[in-house]
């Protein structure tokens, strides 16, 4: 998969997240196992997109001219992380959700922008 595909599903992933953290009751008990083997379970594909978008974007922004920094993408795929955890345990303030939500967006979009400048 492309920079660009895994970008543009990383941006899916962290939109469904911030959904289910608006709109789910909580915080969850992190004791309970079963719930903990569901999270597992659902957040697998998740972590290795992002894992697997941090080594392109590493690649891209090392070989490439880029407006974003390789911390930047240290720290993205950290926040994102942080995103899909705190999504299902609702263990964060709403405030600073909202915060590593809009700042991992707006690294995406400058990766995006930088793409599509390179296309043309």
């Amino acid at each position: 998969m492309s920079l660009e595909k895994f970008t543009m599903e990383l941006k899916s992933i962290i939109d469904k997240q911030h959904q289910r953290f608006l709109h789910t009751d909580g915080p969850v008990d992190r004791n309970n196992r079963e719930f903990f083997a569901h999270v597992k379970e659902e957040t697998k594909p998740m972590f290795e997109v992002n894992h697997q978008w941090m080594e392109e974007a590493e690649q891209f922004v090392k070989n490439r001219e880029s407006s974003v920094h390789p911390n930047q993408v240290k720290s993205t795929h950290e926040n994102i992380e942080m995103i899909i955890l705190h999504s299902y345990y609702l263990d964060v303030e709403r405030k600073r959700f909202k915060e590593l939500y809009q700042s991992s967006h707006y690294v995406l979009d400058m990766i995006l922008s930088d793409i599509e400048k390179r296309s043309s």
